[in-house]
């Protein structure tokens, strides 16, 4: 039987992700079979939080352009974060794992306000940890806040769930030769601006030596499969 290679991780799953083949809202069938790998890893012993993304409903100055001021455009990027953690909550808890939301602006009709040793806590009580909001701050992307709530709570390894299967040498749509990178460094993909993460979210995990694992969600399996130490998309890490 294989050995858990990473105890307690981040996984951070982009909001596009959960909106599966029709791109916006939220697809229950993806999201489910993703909530049922989740409970397979609680019920491993490995201690779960979560940072949801909000582009399938909203992605803060991409869909407010220069038509709305950039605060209240984040905010309202913040408030779709939360629309997605409360649906994987629910999906969640109808599996019978017991779960907190914690969202880093106060909603406490809703949910938890973020406090770093009540997500710890509740972490090692076998629960599973919703981190909604982001930072909590305008002109901060989720992947900011998932590498920020991972550096909080002492994540092993943050898990970094995107349409895309890992890091590649240029967009892989636009260019056919692009090369896909099993394992590269931080310093790697700042300096070839290989967007994957924004470079304060790259900057900040390489300045807290969190090391980041890429890979696609379209197979959700692939959470486990990481977790349990197999080599499935890229490995982001200070050396080589």
């Amino acid at each position: 039987m294989s050995e858990i290679k990473y105890h307690r991780v981040l996984l951070k799953i982009s909001g596009e992700a959960l909106a599966g083949e029709q791109h916006r809202g939220l697809d229950f069938d993806v999201i489910g079979s993703v909530c049922d790998v989740i409970k397979k890893c609680i019920d491993a012993g490995v201690q779960v939080g979560v940072v949801v993304g909000g582009g399938n409903f909203w992605r803060g100055i991409k869909d407010g352009g220069d038509r709305m001021e950039r605060t209240r455009a984040d905010q309202m990027g913040m408030l779709a974060t939360v629309i997605n953690c409360l649906a994987v909550a629910d999906c969640l808890e109808q599996r019978g794992v017991q779960v907190r939301v914690q969202t880093a602006v106060e909603m406490n009709k809703i949910a938890e306000p973020y406090v770093r040793g009540k997500a710890i806590r509740h972490l090692e009580k076998s629960r599973v940890v919703i981190f909604g909001c982001g930072t909590g701050n305008p002109f901060f992307s989720t992947d900011t806040g998932a590498v920020l709530r991972a550096a909080e709570i002492n994540a092993d390894v943050i898990l970094l769930a995107k349409n895309i299967d890992g890091v590649y040498s240029a967009d892989p749509v636009k260019d056919p030769k692009a090369v896909k990178y099993d394992v590269i460094t931080y310093d790697e993909m700042l300096a070839k601006r290989l967007m994957v993460m924004d470079s304060t979210a790259t900057s900040l995990a390489m300045d807290n030596h969190i090391p980041i694992v890429l890979f696609a969600l379209r197979d959700p399996e692939n959470i486990y499969r990481v977790i349990m130490g197999e080599k499935i998309g890229t490995i982001v890490k200070e050396e080589i």
